[in-house]
């Protein structure tokens, strides 16, 4: 083994922290690990010092010990040291990595022993996409979806073996699921290829799920829309998700919002934009309208003399509810004066009259000018 101090083999400083040291050594591991580099004395010998390395830094007695002592404080560095049969278990160092090790060794969950697969496992999560009208977005409502989703076998309670038969251990893991072989210097756990990590075989298989022990069923369920919701809103339905293997539990449905677009109104957060036409005479001399708010009601909304295209009036409360909370948005009204694109000939002299006392050039019924000169 080499002379240099642990840190610098690992290249870190002496006061680095447990998961400087830990990314350090991870890094190192992928790059010299004897299944990558086969044949390659030099780097085995720098995969094991990192070990010996690792397995002293990691632990903090250990650390204490030789950073007073040196290597003679934890026994380390002659023939009996860290190098060959000391640090093994590696699920702490690539457990948050998934099956890293499976690139060198063709498969299985790494070093530390992968986890059996013939117990119950949890059903996976469906996602299902739910369009909803504006309405229904801001008053809430209850809709019925229907979904397929897998579900356990009736015929075989999930086992996947026809009746009156049972899935029999694998004789390849013994039913451990793993095959676990030498690499080297420590023991690698792969997952059994007879089995495919299940740790049973089935000889006879269920003719209604053909041996799986799940079947598609298409499943109506209620979804409740609450008031105020947004596009793309999740709303998680626990358990209603697909039946996990082996008798595991289901997982979750996830519905996903998606507000249409409506013909009226426009949404802006939680308040509501309406385009709301009003005549030529309405916009000068004011008066009383009607607006249709998102409810299906329609409200008064007072229209002052001399409003101009464009104006924006506000109706207090009369948007989207505020979803989980009180009260509402409010509703914005932008009028638009609607010019009149025909005439009656006493309409067009009333207005040519206006026009005059106005002090304007108009073109009369046969093209004249009138002016007020």
């Amino acid at each position: 083994m080499s002379d240099k101090s642990y840190y610098d083999i690992l290249g870190v400083s002496k006061t680095a922290t447990d998961d400087e040291i830990k990314s350090a050594y991870r890094k190192l591991a992928i790059k010299y690990h004897p299944d990558k580099n086969q044949g390659d004395k030099a780097a085995e010998e720098k995969f094991k010092e990192a070990t010996e390395a690792y397995e002293v830094l990691r632990d903090a007695n250990k650390r204490r010990a030789y950073d007073q002592f040196g290597k003679a404080g934890v026994g380390a560095g002659g023939q009996g040291g860290y190098g060959a049969g000391a640090y093994t278990d590696f699920s702490d160092i690539f457990g948050d990595f998934g099956d890293i090790f499976g690139d060198f060794f063709g498969g299985g969950r790494g070093a530390g022993g992968g986890a059996r697969r013939s117990g119950p496992q949890r059903g996976s999560d469906l996602r299902y996409n739910l369009e909803v009208s504006l309405e229904d977005a801001a008053l809430g409502r209850e809709y019925k979806i229907e979904i397929p989703r897998l579900e356990t076998c009736s015929d075989c309670a999930g086992s996947g073996a026809a009746k009156g038969s049972t899935p029999s251990t694998c004789p390849d893991c013994g039913g451990s699921g793993q095959i676990r072989r030498s690499q080297g210097f420590f023991s690698v756990a792969t997952t059994c290829g007879t089995c495919r990590g299940k740790g049973t075989i089935i000889s006879n298989p269920c003719k209604t799920c053909h041996g799986q022990g799940l079947v598609e069923k298409r499943r109506t369920i209620n979804i409740k829309i609450p008031p105020g919701i947004e596009s793309g809103s999740r709303l998680k339905v626990s358990g209603e998700g697909e039946a996990g293997p082996n008798g595991g539990p289901h997982g979750d449905l996830y519905v996903v919002t998606h507000i249409k677009k409506h013909e009226l109104f426009e949404r802006q957060a939680n308040d509501l934009i309406l385009n709301k036409k009003i005549s030529l005479t309405q916009a000068i001399l004011g008066g009383d309208i009607e607006v249709p708010t998102i409810d299906g009601k329609k409200v008064k909304m007072k229209i002052p003399e001399g409003t101009e295209s464009g104006q924006v009036f506000r109706l207090k409360g009369h948007g989207i509810p505020y979803l989980g909370g009180y009260g509402k948005g409010d509703q914005h009204v932008i009028v638009r004066i609607e010019i009149p694109k025909k005439l009656t000939r006493r309409q067009r002299e009333l207005i040519e009259e206006f026009a005059r006392e106005s002090g304007e050039s108009v073109s009369g019924s046969k093209g004249k000018i009138f002016t007020n000169k």
